[in-house]
Parts: C-alpha cells; structure tokens; sequence
C-alpha cells in the first residue's frame, strides 16, 4: 500500500474512504483514530452498520493474511487488501449409481452372493475348489481376460465349482501359444469338479507338449492339419478320464466333462484363432455392435466322435437295437453288452479376427442366458463395444449379472482384438 503522510493512496484509497467516512476528493479527514487498535474498532463498526447487523469481526490482532470464511465479509461490501475468502465447501456428490446384479422381468431366486461353503476333507485340501477365479493376458494384437465363477445353485446349496479354467502359455515371443481350456463336469455326482479339472490339464499337458508345431500349422493356416492333430489330442485326454474312472470302479458317465478350447497365437501378424472340444457351450462373436453365434453345428462336426463323445445311438428310445436291413427292430438280448449312450462329436473352427472383434467362448452356464435372454446380449453389447477392452474387475462384474432361471457355473473367456 502506497501512503503518504499516513494515507492511503490509488485505487486502495477508495476502500480505506470508505470505511472511514472519507474519499479520496474530501480536502481532510474526518474525526481520526488515534491508534490502529481504535481505527480497527472503528473499520467493525462501519461493516456492522453496513452490513444492518452487530454480527462479530475478525479480532484486531489477526493476521492479515489469514484466509477467512465467505460470511465473514456481508455480501456488497468490499473486501480489505490481503483477505482472502475461503470458499464456500461443495455439495456432497450423488451417490455412484449402484453396479447391475440382474436382467430380465424379474430377480433370481436365490442370493447374488455366496451363501455355503463346500465341504471339505482335513486330509484333502487340495480337491478344494476357490467360488471364483479370474485371469487375464495381452500378446499381439488380443487381450484376453477368463473368468470362472460358481452358480447361484451351487452357492445356495454349498457345493463345489463344478466348472474348470485352464489358461496358459507355451513358448516365448512371436512363436508364443496361448491356450484357454474350460470343462465342465457331470451334473449332480461326487466328483464332476474333479474331472472337469483332470479334462483341463490333460489337455494342456497334450498341447503343451505340440505346441510348436500347432503353432507353426496356425501361421500356416493348415487347417487338415489342425483338425485332425486337435481331434487326436481331445480323443487322448478325454479317453484318460474314462480310464480314471475304470479304476476307480465307476460308471464312465459318473466321470465326465465337456471340454472347450481356444488357442490364441502370440505372433501380432497371425490374427487366426482356433476353436476346438467336445460338449455344449457357446462361441460368439460381436463385430459392429451385433452378436453373431459361430457355435459349430454336429453337423459341421469333422472326423469320428472322441473316444467315449459321439457314439452313433445303438437302439430307440423303447430300447430295441437297430439291425442292418432296412432299420427293421428285433428285441434286445439279455447276453449283448449295454450299448453306449450318445455322445457329443468333436466341434473344430478356426476364424480370422478384424480389428475391433470381440470372441467369447463360454460354458452352457452362460451361453443359455445370452442366447435366452435379450436383455443380457444387448448390456453386453454395450459393455464390451468399447475397442477398450474392460479391466479384470469390470469383466467379473459384467459376466456375473444373473438372469433368473439360470443358475449354473458361468465360465467365459473373452477377447478383444486390437
């Protein structure tokens, strides 16, 4: 502040008039303060007759610097030089909208967290089987994130994860193969999550140990070859499980599991992804915002049935066997052996990627509600049309919004291509 002779001068001149009943064209000043405690008195008198009330002033010790609250200050009233107003504090956000737990015409029937654990045996720790988990990986030109969750069934009833997750890697740079597995095993026996989880690491043993020629007939684009070399690697480790279950001494049905795979190349100039297993599930597609279902039909199924999966039915459903000449029936025999049930054939496709391509694999626990519900294909559709793929936390969020009548294992992985 600029003063002459004890006076306040420029464009601060105006305010220190105002404040003591002077202006800068008044020839002299009006009855002064004798001291700077009595002119601070005099300054809070004048803001309290300004302001019509006898509301309290800062102290005449203050610190002139100190930053002061807005209602200190009435509002009109100019304020000192040095004062700042401390804002006024903003209003409280509005909540975060709460995250979507269900689709459709109404809630699921049972809880969306879990409720029981499974049992589990002291001497046993390892059969245990975690309610989810979840994974996730990028190499050239696909990022891929995998989930694996219990059912709303199963988390009520406290039983095991009967759905099985496998994702892995084998070798290293371009000549890299990504390989996702998922299983599923046999509704309603003991050991369904065992097998399940046998399926995944025989197959991962059978193409870890091939997958440098996989990889080279995938860059290659053999498609011969990969059937028939896939077909035989799911035939070995399938027909493993029916021997497991040989000794231990139970029904081959009793020891089952669907298997679905999918192998990804490393190599950001090999944009071919190979689809192969046995089993119900669901492939899907979205490209330019809509789902194209890419599930290969039986009838587009290649080669003979794996060993124990496609059997041709022996007799009809009243139980008599087929016969040669011209399907004419005869009644079964108590000496022939029980003709095995029908299973399902080898499904094999092997699709390029565009960029901004979106392919889900997925067991039955998810594919029925996608192709059941449309409501849960069209909050995928935009959820995951964003060329960003989600972060491991949001794909966990969106997988699990429950539909109501569905309650099964959901596994899925998905993959966004750059």
């Amino acid at each position: 502040m600029n003063q002459q002779g004890g006076r306040p001068t420029g464009r601060e001149d105006d305010w220190w008039g105002q404040l003591y009943g002077e202006r800068a064209d008044d020839t002299g000043p009006t009855t002064a303060p004798d001291s700077l405690d009595d002119r601070f008195a005099s300054a809070a008198g004048a803001l309290s007759q300004r302001s019509g009330a006898g509301a309290a002033v800062p102290s005449p010790r203050a610190d002139a610097d100190a930053v002061q609250p807005a209602s200190t200050f009435p509002p009109g009233l100019p304020k000192p030089p040095g004062f700042t107003v401390e804002p006024a504090p903003p209003a409280d956000p509005a909540p975060p909208p709460r995250p979507l737990d269900y689709v459709g015409d109404g809630p699921p029937t049972y809880a969306a967290e879990p409720t029981a654990l499974p049992p589990a045996d002291p001497d046993d720790l390892d059969d245990l089987v975690a309610d989810t988990v979840l994974d996730g990986a990028h190499y050239g030109t696909s990022t891929l994130r995998a989930v694996s969750l219990r059912g709303d069934s199963a988390r009520y009833r406290g039983e095991p994860r009967r759905d099985s997750l496998l994702t892995a890697r084998f070798g290293t740079g371009d000549h890299a193969l990504v390989l996702v597995a998922m299983a599923t095993g046999a509704r309603a026996t003991p050991r369904a999550h065992r097998a399940a989880a046998e399926a995944c690491h025989w197959i991962g043993r059978a193409v870890g140990r091939s997958h440098a020629r996989l990889s080279e007939d995938i860059r290659a684009a053999r498609r011969g070859d990969l059937k028939s070399g896939l077909h035989r690697l799911t035939d070995r480790s399938l027909g493993k499980l029916r021997a497991t279950a040989n000794e231990q001494g139970i029904e081959p049905e009793e020891y089952a599991a669907t298997l679905r795979c999918l192998l990804l190349p490393a190599d950001p100039e090999c944009r071919t992804r190979v689809f192969f297993g046995v089993g119900e599930g669901g492939l899907f597609r979205l490209r330019s915002g809509e789902w194209q279902d890419i599930e290969p039909r039986v009838t587009d199924a290649t080669g003979e049935p794996v060993v124990g999966f496609g059997s041709l039915p022996a007799e009809t459903p009243e139980g008599d066997r087929l016969t040669m000449d011209l399907g004419i029936t005869t009644p079964p025999s108590p000496y022939d052996p029980a003709p095995e049930p029908p299973r399902e054939p080898f499904r094999f496709r092997a699709s390029v990627a565009r960029p901004g391509d979106t392919l889900l694999m997925c067991t039955s626990g998810l594919a029925d509600p996608l192709r059941g519900e449309p409501e849960l294909a069209a909050h995928l559709t935009g959820r995951w049309s964003d060329p960003e793929p989600p972060g491991l936390a949001e794909f966990l969020a969106d997988t699990q919004i429950r539909v109501k009548g569905y309650a099964d294992d959901r596994t899925a992985a998905a993959v966004w291509e750059a």
